[in-house]
This record gives C-alpha cells, sequence and structure tokens, in this order.
C-alpha cells in the first residue's frame, strides 16, 4: 500500500516539558515522569504522539506495518531511513554488498592508525577539545575515506553534516524557514560535490565505499546515481554526527564517574560493553519518528492513520522494567537490549562501524591518557538538535601514561 508523505517536524522541535537549559541537558527524569505518568501522550505543540516505554517503543520499531518511515521532511530526499518495503529492502540489500562485516572489520588497522595520530597531536599540551580534537574528525576521517573525498574537504564535510541534522531553537515559522534554507543549501553543495565523485569513479573505480556501489548489482538491479548520492548523504549524516556523539558522550561519563575511569582503565577488555552503556545511558540518538499507516490502539489511547509518532528510545533505554537499576551505569551491564541502534528492518545499517569506532578509540585513548578530567571552569551546553543527545564541545585534561 502506497503511504502518503506527511510533514513531521516533531523530530526537529524540542518538548514543551523540556523548558529549562538544566531540563534539556538531563531530560531523563522527564522521560522517567512520562514513563510513570503518561507513557503514550499527544502533544498538541508539536503535533505527534510520543512514546515512552521500552515495551511500546520496541513496538513502534519493529512494525514497519503499522508505523512507516516514509514521511517529508524539512527538506526532501529519499533514503533508507525514510523507505518501506518492498523498495527498503531492495535498497538495503544493495547496500549490504558494500557494507558486510568483514568491509568494517578490514577498516580496524585504518581507524586504529587515525585513532593514534589524533591522540598524538594533543599528547605534548595534555588536554584536548573532545570533539574538536578527536571525536569530530575520527569519523569524518573514516567516512571520507570510505566515500573517497581528500583529505583537505573533511572540514567542509562536518560543517555539512552537523547542518543536515540541526534543529530548531523555538517553536516558530521563521525558525522552521532559517534552518529549512540552510539545509536546503547544505543538501546542494553536498549532492554535487559527491556527483562529482561517483563520476569521475564510475571511469576509474577505487577501493571505496562509491565504487562499491557502482558495482553492487542484485537480481540484475543497479542504484541509480540518485540513490547512490542519497545513501551517500546519509551515511555523512548519520555517521558523523552518531559517532561524534556515542564517543563524546562515553568520555563525559568517564569523566563524571572517576571509578568508572579507573574500572575500565584496568580492564580494557570491559570496553566493548562500556560502549554499549554508553548507547544506553546517553544515547546519540534519543528519538525517530514515524508516521501511522493505520489505526493503531496502544495503551488506551488510539493513534489515527497518518499521525505523526516519536519514539523516545533515550526513555525505553531506562525503563525499569527492562533494565534493572537503570538509572546506574554499569559498564559489564549483560544483557544490554538497548534500542539505540532501532529495531527491525530499520536496524541502523552503520551500527558496526559506530561500535568499532568507539572501541579502538576508547582502548587508544585510555591506554594513552589517564586521570581524563572535564577542564576547570567550562561551560558545557548540550547540542541543539532535540532528536540527538550529544553536547557542543567538551574540554578535557588529562596525563600522558608514563610508559609513553
Amino acid at each position: 500500500m502506497a503511504v502518503k508523505k506527511v510533514i513531521n517536524l516533531a523530530p526537529i522541535t524540542p518538548m514543551k516539558e523540556l523548558n529549562t537549559k538544566e531540563k534539556y541537558f538531563n531530560p531523563f527524569p522527564i522521560y522517567e515522569m512520562f514513563r510513570k505518568e503518561n507513557p503514550v501522550r499527544y502533544d498538541e505543540e508539536r503535533k505527534c504522539w510520543d512514546i515512552f516505554l521500552y515495551e511500546d517503543v520496541d513496538y513502534v520499531l519493529k512494525h514497519h506495518e503499522l508505523f512507516s518511515s516514509q514521511q517529508q521532511r524539512m527538506v526532501e530526499g529519499e533514503n533508507l531511513l525514510r523507505m518501506d518495503p518492498p523498495r527498503h529492502k531492495q535498497m538495503r540489500d544493495l547496500v549490504n554488498k558494500a557494507f558486510t562485516p568483514r568491509e568494517i572489520n578490514n577498516l580496524a588497522p585504518r581507524i586504529k592508525e587515525i585513532t593514534n595520530q589524533l591522540l598524538q597531536d594533543v599528547m605534548d599540551k595534555e588536554e584536548m577539545k573532545m570533539i574538536h580534537d578527536f571525536a569530530m574528525p575520527l569519523p569524518v576521517i573514516v567516512i571520507a575515506d570510505l566515500l573517497g573525498v581528500p583529505a583537505e574537504d573533511r572540514e567542509k564535510f562536518k560543517e555539512w553534516s552537523d547542518i543536515l541534522v540541526k534543529g530548531v531553537s523555538e517553536n516558530k515559522p521563521e525558525a522552521y524557514e532559517a534552518v529549512k534554507h540552510e539545509q536546503q543549501n547544505a543538501r546542494d553543495g553536498l549532492k554535487e560535490y559527491l556527483h562529482r565523485i561517483v563520476h569521475v569513479r564510475r571511469l576509474d573505480p577505487k577501493q571505496d565505499i562509491i565504487s562499491a556501489l557502482l558495482s553492487s548489482e542484485v537480481d540484475g538491479d543497479k542504484l541509480t546515481d540518485s540513490e547512490i548520492l542519497e545513501f551517500s548523504m546519509l551515511l555523512l549524516a548519520a555517521g558523523n554526527e552518531t559517532t561524534t556523539n556515542l564517543i563524546t558522550n562515553g568520555v563525559r561519563l568517564l569523566t563524571e564517574i572517576p571509578s568508572l575511569q579507573k574500572q575500565v582503565t584496568n580492564d580494557l577488555s570491559l570496553v566493548p560493553t562500556m560502549v554499549e552503556e554508553v548507547l544506553r545511558f546517553y544515547p546519540p540518538v534519543q528519538a525517530p519518528s514515524r508516521i501511522a499507516i493505520k489505526d493503531v490502539e496502544l495503551r488506551g489511547k488510539t493513534i489515527r492513520e497518518g499521525d505523526a509518532v516519536t519514539a523516545w528510545v533515550a526513555s525505553a533505554n531506562r525503563d525499569e522494567s527492562k533494565f534493572p537499576h537503570a538509572n546506574v551505569f554499569q559498564a559489564d551491564r549483560k544483557p544490554n537490549q538497548h534500542l539505540t541502534f532501532g529495531k527491525g528492518i530499520h536496524f541502523c545499517l552503520g551500527a558496526p562501524l559506530a561500535r568499532l569506532e568507539a572501541k579502538i578509540a576508547f582502548e587508544e585513548m585510555l591506554s594513552k591518557c589517564t586521570n581524563l578530567q572535564l577542564k576547570e571552569g567550562s561551560l558545557i551546553e548540550r547540542t541543539p538538535a532535540p532528536q540527538m543527545y550529544g553536547v557542543v564541545e567538551y574540554p578535557v585534561t588529562f596525563s600522558v601514561t608514563s610508559s609513553l
């Protein structure tokens, strides 16, 4: 059944309950309140349903036949995140040919090389701006390498990435229009740039994702240039911002919980489970959105066909019915069935890459840096994009491991 696309502005509009900087920075008590008092509610201001319990968020994300990903955004563009079957499966099968676990694991030596170079650049200073010096350039360089982008263009790629996930600071028409215009310009510039790379790679294939996408074929079907461009832009926007937030949120937790830093530094085998707990506790993406395909009853409420739905993963990940001591960070938590990478057919294609980058980042950082602390006097502010959870910058100081 064809799904009529509707405009859903909820992902870029802050909830009215997060009406102070303190609440916006730490929204988790608000989510807990909703889980207890109003787990399925309609927000008149944002014109969407908010879903807060693990069981319900899991249900929304799993059932693509009830909750569609096909929706208009402020800027048009068709990609895997906004497709339903059967086109979604066809596209995903094609992309998977270029994004296999083996291909991702083959990136480990290069990721380690990039990580160590970035750390080496700040060792003498014994301080760094976590995002500017480390957590931003690492995924940008990795994805730029994957796409065949030269080093001199990486900073521009980060600028495009930030704009593509940007939210509005206030719920006003002029604010939406300003962001919409900015995002359209970013998309146009990025598309023009990537189109040149596609043209060059068609004539001269290399060992990069665009070359692999150009040669991918399933049942005689190949990706169109437009689809390759959309996937590349998705990879840029989703891969950069989320991994930057994942690494920075992890460092934030290491500084907020000194015992955790000591525990993991003394046993680096804990890094993989620590990464999963960071994903649960401070999820880089808070809330994917969907559109109801048909009327759905959920906890006595009727979600009507065409209604926008926001699935609050950040709340589901703190649900005590699923995670014992949910508000306590446990580096060795098992099982840890967080929903940060989604569920079902839209489970994040880039999850293995994000996990690998974060694992290597923390292993190398904690083997070289001790006594990581938030730099004294630093003012930390949350990123303005409501659907994301990260900070604008996180300056840290550290001591160099004596064995280096």
